[in-house]
């Protein structure tokens, strides 16, 4: 395994959305993904970008810095349908000129996908998506040949750890070479209470890849004018929450502010490996919860998974502030901090 097997965080279903829109009107077109970083990296590995027949793109594989090389180099293999594996060196004044703090290596593989073959291929990736199910995709770096893992039991070591961990990146055996995209479901926030700090977490959400889902039983509150056009589940916790996986890709936020819908959604996010808890109040509004949940039976270890005060402190006052912060952590939970304990 190289030294770049990083977690991807490249939301791909939109990308591959658009793979089947154009395969199913006939055209062809190629997938640019990113397969080994090393330096600065924007993009990390899995990060892909779709180049349609007329040039047009969307995604990004370097965020700037070798783009057009990319789209020229996947022109030339929708034409003749072979795949390529390009390897960048990005210097220093050329990452500055795009934003980057310093240079770094790349090496992107561009593959043109056109047929019948590919519209199965990709149908079946955009359904593990929808059903939040984890794929991995095995590609020979030599052929090009592709295999879609939609389950981990038949996978050999280190692909099941990969599956099971997130993982992508080159795979090398001897002198072969495999590239290992897993491809993760996007993590989730179901947000109980449909108040202002609710609106502002949605907005802020849907900017750093964050599927929001609204749920509140009070109808003038759970109002699809106050949030535009995300997913509202009108109902209480104890009955929407059961139609909704709360997987480790999963986390649950109470902001009603109203006792018996906080506690009834933390209930039973708590019997669920949710990824994330968090439940608005003051600490003393948060003792008060404690004290009601180890009367329902739930053990002081299980009830420290709630944090609360929510959110990171950055000394949040207004309903915006509070969701940055909200955001921040939940952020946190999903990808661990970056910043190395001081010796």
């Amino acid at each position: 395994m190289t030294d770049g097997c990083q977690r991807t965080t490249k939301n791909v279903l939109d990308i591959w959305k658009i793979v089947r829109a154009e395969l199913s009107e006939g055209r062809n077109i190629a997938i640019a993904t990113v397969i080994d970083t090393w330096g600065s990296s924007p993009v990390p590995i899995g990060g892909q970008m779709a180049i349609l027949e007329n040039g047009a793109f969307q995604g990004s594989v370097s965020g700037g810095c070798v783009e057009t090389d990319v789209i020229v180099a996947a022109s030339d293999s929708i034409e003749t349908g072979r795949i390529q594996r390009l390897r960048f060196g990005v210097t220093n004044e050329r990452a500055w000129e795009s934003g980057l703090p310093c240079g770094g290596n790349i090496q992107i593989l561009i593959q043109p996908l056109r047929g019948a073959t590919d519209i199965q291929f990709t149908d079946r990736l955009i359904d593990a998506r929808k059903t939040r199910r984890s794929a991995l995709i095995e590609t020979d770096l030599a052929s090009g040949e592709r295999t879609l893992h939609e389950n981990c039991d038949s996978l050999r070591e280190p692909l099941k750890t990969m599956y099971n961990s997130g993982r992508s990146g080159i795979f090398k055996s001897g002198s072969h070479e495999t590239f290992v995209h897993t491809v993760m479901p996007s993590p989730r926030i179901l947000i109980v209470g449909a108040t202002h700090i609710a609106q502002a977490l949605v907005a802020i959400s849907e900017t750093v890849n964050l599927s929001p889902i609204v749920i509140d039983p009070r109808e003038s509150f759970a109002s699809q004018a106050r949030f535009s056009d995300t997913e509202i589940m009108r109902g209480w916790p104890k009955e929407v929450l059961p139609n909704n996986d709360l997987d480790a890709h999963t986390a649950v936020i109470a902001l009603a502010h109203v006792d018996h819908i906080d506690d009834e959604a933390l209930s039973y996010a708590l019997s669920s490996p949710a990824r994330y808890i968090g439940a608005l109040g003051s600490t003393r509004n948060h003792a008060r919860r404690q004290a009601r949940l180890l009367e329902a039976g739930f053990l002081q270890a299980d009830i420290d998974r709630i944090r609360s005060p929510i959110g990171i402190d950055i000394g949040a006052v207004t309903p915006e502030e509070i969701a940055l912060a909200i955001a921040a952590e939940v952020v946190l939970s999903f990808r661990g901090s970056k910043r190395k304990s001081a010796s």
